[in-house]
């Protein structure tokens, strides 16, 4: 298999802060990555390397096979496909959702006079059908509940059917019912081998789709663990990674995790 990801003793700081502490990593192209850490832990700051849209202070990263610092990231930013808050944001509230999807084919945010070919318009709709959301596609943007929104950015992440997905927080905002549905679709997703690679970023085991083959762990910008999921995600490793005891509890493929108290707590 190829790596499409590929960190080399990568560091990222701002001033004294180091929000990234040599980070050895590599992604292959049939892998599913979920990133779980607390707040503060350097997971976004990581997907933000990932997706070529920031430079690291030390070491190496390739992306897709380009080295950043020896490629045009304009170039490159079109083979991944990516969802974050910073993005919605972006996404006017007038535009209808089929063209929320559709502009993605020119990398840009709002339709203004491009030109798409009833190709463009028949992969938008497609894309729609996959991840559950084609009863939206005439409605704008602003409408849309937050799992719906959620919904459609995935759409336009894949829209230019990338090579790497990467997911930063897209349950965030989400209760109980949105959430629920947004993991049954990224694990659709995970399982289906035509999927590219994909690295997904939360706080919660409980956001673990199934079919996610591998984990990382961060806090404070250094790696705690990383590997197969199921070597990664036990008690000793996320209550480090947390800073506090936890139980980590596995059932019909999902994970669950809660604060070890009372018994279980004289029982560690």
């Amino acid at each position: 298999m190829a790596a499409v990801l590929e960190f080399a003793d990568v560091s990222v700081r701002r001033g004294a802060a180091t929000l990234l502490d040599s980070i050895n990593w590599t992604v292959e192209d049939d892998e599913r990555w979920v990133i779980l850490g607390p707040n503060g832990a350097g997971k976004t700051t990581l997907i933000q390397v990932a997706a070529a849209q920031l430079h690291p202070s030390s070491g190496l990263v390739a992306v897709l096979g380009e080295v950043l610092g020896t490629v045009d990231v304009f170039e490159l930013r079109p083979r991944i496909g990516l969802t974050s808050a910073a993005l919605a944001e972006r996404i006017p509230r007038g535009e209808l959702v089929r063209d929320v999807v559709v502009s993605a084919s020119y990398g840009v945010v709002g339709r203004w006079r491009e030109d798409y070919d009833d190709l463009d318009h028949e992969r938008a709709a497609e894309l729609l059908v996959e991840v559950g959301a084609q009863q939206l596609a005439d409605r704008t943007f602003g409408t849309l509940s937050e799992g719906e929104r959620k919904r459609v950015q995935i759409a336009r992440a894949l829209m230019t059917d990338p090579e790497l997905l990467l997911l930063d927080e897209p349950a965030a905002g989400l209760d109980l019912g949105g959430r629920e549905d947004l993991v049954s679709t990224l694990s659709v997703l995970a399982l289906d081998d035509a999927s590219p690679a994909t690295v997904l970023i939360s706080h919660h085991v409980e956001e673990i789709p199934p079919g996610f083959t591998h984990a990382m762990l961060l806090r404070e910008g250094k790696v705690v663990a990383q590997g197969p999921v199921r070597d990664v995600i036990d008690e000793q490793n996320l209550s480090a990674t947390f800073g506090m005891p936890l139980v980590v509890t596995h059932q019909d493929d999902r994970w669950a995790a809660r604060r070890r108290t009372g018994r279980h707590a004289d029982a560690g």
